[in-house]
């Protein structure tokens, strides 16, 4: 059975900042300390932490949400899970993003959502308050 995540982080910079983060290759590699490539359109291809992660962007509304489908480069063929950045404005130069991932294989789900705070939210909180 698939597994799901579910993850709340405020960062210190307006939502424009962080999709542009989140979807600019040159950004996201900045961040992450990783290669990514992003088309940055609906149906384009991406890849992020050299080629590891793969997917398609399935929802994109600049400052405001991306919905990509994510796959592992070591899960099942034709396994992909639903991943979700919902960007809200919250306080001065704030964004609540709220995250969510659905269809993760049960063995690694535990092992995905703490890589989301390492490898994700606690690096983008730093590189945006540069």
């Amino acid at each position: 059975m698939a597994k799901s995540i579910e993850q709340q982080v405020v960062i210190n910079a307006d939502p424009a900042r962080i999709y542009e983060a989140l979807m600019d290759p040159k950004r996201h590699g900045d961040f992450t300390g990783a290669p990514a490539e992003i088309d940055q359109r609906v149906g384009g291809a991406m890849s992020c932490h050299g080629g590891f992660v793969t997917g398609i962007n399935l929802d994109l509304k600049k400052g405001q949400r991306i919905v990509q489908a994510w796959r592992g480069k070591d899960w099942t063929e034709g396994v992909y899970s639903v991943a979700t950045f919902d960007l809200k404005p919250e306080g001065k130069n704030q964004t609540k993003l709220v995250f969510t991932q659905h269809g993760i294989p049960d063995d690694q789900a535990e092992h995905i959502a703490k890589g989301w705070y390492s490898h994700y939210w606690e690096p983008l909180a730093k590189y945006l308050a540069q």
